[in-house]
């Protein structure tokens, strides 16, 4: 990279970390840090849930999956859409009353609410696991393209820098610095791709014919999927919209129902077709590009990592100037999504599980002092796990995975049927969640040499266990309750 991008790229992130410093001082309670003092409107909500959703670790794999699978791969995020606008239909007109009703701030106290605290507890601690793991997944999407697009940056060195800056910029400015970063984050990368990105990467590249030419006829057709990838797909991405604290938190930062619902169908429509075909379009050209040798030192496209397409892509063909601005509009997407998912983990850790234990009921000031103190340790330790591995994707799935699979049914129990009962929201939550993680560790293997079909994630084996146990215990205990009534009445 020349001097000229540097300095674009710097003068951007010291503009990340101003925006945090700026609402710094606005800050003077937690319902500010958390929810934005509830009042946003439906358009920063919206692209605030966009660039959250999709963000750096979708970009940076969503241009693997482009790499190699083709536009197919647009697919994933079409489950996006699917899960917006459903929850925008189902969940949204009940969650949004509950939520300014009785000043919420997390998604496990919806938990609280309808079960009772010992299940909230255990959500908590669920949901925090899941984005402490998500936020993982951006610092390392960050470091990826970051390691592949400046000279001398190391993996490594990538992960602490730029981790840091959004742990900063998100432990001083709270929800309402996140929102207001999102917007500008998402505008930056819209911008990028359709100006600048995917013009000079398709001429770059020679065109039409040369991607006809390089690819196989599969990458160009919308058919180039399995049904086993398309409900993997649904089954962990259309229930994150019902159970993620980012989308709770936004929920509870709008101004009513009516907003909150108009910012998820914006959010929708974003996701796809929009962000999904620019980043597998761009895949694509990065798998053209390494196929024809235009890539120093790789000479198999077969053998190189498919995330580090892009950014490689971007590194060799962007001018100077031009790639400051690029590298800073990936940034953005990068950034959008870990300043929410840290936002989430920390809530979860202050509100649903800290003080729980707590004994005395803390001040204003000293809630908003430890909820950026926790933001701040729990970055440090994403940015730990985020070194330790190695697939952008994987990692963002995995942690989706242990979400749904332990929250999905119990908050679809609570909010759509009567017979629900705490029990059988604490045991389904606790054994869909870890049934997940331990197909997940043993590869879809279990004792005595059973093996489980690969194609199909752990995760649709954890949800159906959670169900499974959810509605049998439900029943068990009001079909108890109901003859010990008629016992009495007797």
């Amino acid at each position: 990279m020349h001097i000229i991008d540097y300095v674009i790229f710097v003068v951007y992130m010291l503009a990340m970390l101003g925006v945090g410093i700026y609402f710094f001082n606005k800050n003077k309670t937690a319902e500010d840090f958390y929810v934005s003092g509830r009042n946003m409107s439906s358009w920063h909500i919206g692209l605030s849930v966009v660039a959250t959703d999709v963000g750096g670790g979708f970009s940076i794999g969503l241009g693997g999956l482009g790499f190699t699978m083709g536009i197919s791969g647009s697919w994933m995020l079409f489950t996006g859409l699917l899960g917006a606008w459903l929850s925008a239909v189902f969940l949204i007109p009940k969650v949004s009353s509950l939520g300014h009703k009785y000043k919420f701030f997390t998604f496990p106290q919806i938990f609280g609410h309808f079960y009772n605290a010992k299940v909230a507890l255990l959500a908590g601690i669920i949901s925090a696991i899941g984005y402490v793991g998500f936020t993982s997944s951006q610092v390392l999407a960050g470091a990826k393209l970051a390691s592949a697009t400046i000279d001398g940056l190391d993996l490594q060195t990538a992960l602490i820098v730029m981790g840091l800056i959004a742990v900063i910029y998100t432990s001083i400015g709270g929800l309402k610095a996140v929102i207001y970063t999102d917007t500008i984050q998402w505008l930056i990368l819209i911008c990028g791709l359709v100006f600048i990105g995917i013009p000079i990467a398709y001429t770059a590249v020679g065109g039409y014919d040369a991607i006809k030419a390089t690819l196989a006829p599969e990458y160009l057709s919308l058919t180039n999927v399995k049904w086993y990838q398309l409900l993997n797909w649904s089954v962990t991405i259309i229930p994150i919209w019902f159970v993620g604290m980012t989308l709770y938190q936004r929920i509870y930062a709008s101004k009513g129902e009516k907003e909150a619902k108009k910012a998820w169908l914006i959010a929708g429509v974003f996701e796809w077709p929009i962000m999904a075909f620019m980043g597998v379009i761009l895949g694509m050209l990065a798998k053209v590009a390494a196929t024809k040798g235009m890539f120093d030192g790789i000479t198999d496209a077969a053998t190189m990592d498919s995330e580090m397409g892009l950014p490689i892509l971007l590194a060799t063909i962007l001018p100077i100037g031009l790639m400051g601005l690029m590298l800073s509009s990936y940034f953005s997407a990068i950034l959008s999504t870990a300043d929410s998912c840290l936002m989430a983990a920390s809530g979860n850790i202050v509100t649903d599980i800290i003080s729980k234990f707590s004994k005395k009921e803390l001040s204003h000031k000293k809630e908003l002092q430890l909820s950026q103190i926790v933001t701040l340790l729990v970055g440090f330790f994403a940015i730990l796990l985020a070194s330790q591995m190695q697939n952008v994707l994987e990692l963002m799935l995995y942690s989706y995975a242990f979400m749904v699979s332990g929250l999905f049914i119990p908050v679809i129990g609570a909010l759509f049927w009567k017979k629900s009962h705490p029990i059988a929201a604490f045991w389904s939550m606790l054994c869909g969640g870890t049934t997940t993680i331990i197909l997940i560790i043993a590869d879809n293997k279990l004792p005595l040499g059973i093996e489980l079909p690969e194609n199909l994630d752990a995760n649709i084996y954890g949800i159906s266990i959670s169900l499974i146990l959810f509605v049998t215990i439900s029943l068990y205990y009001n079909n108890k309750k109901e003859n010990q009534n008629g016992i009495q009445t007797n």
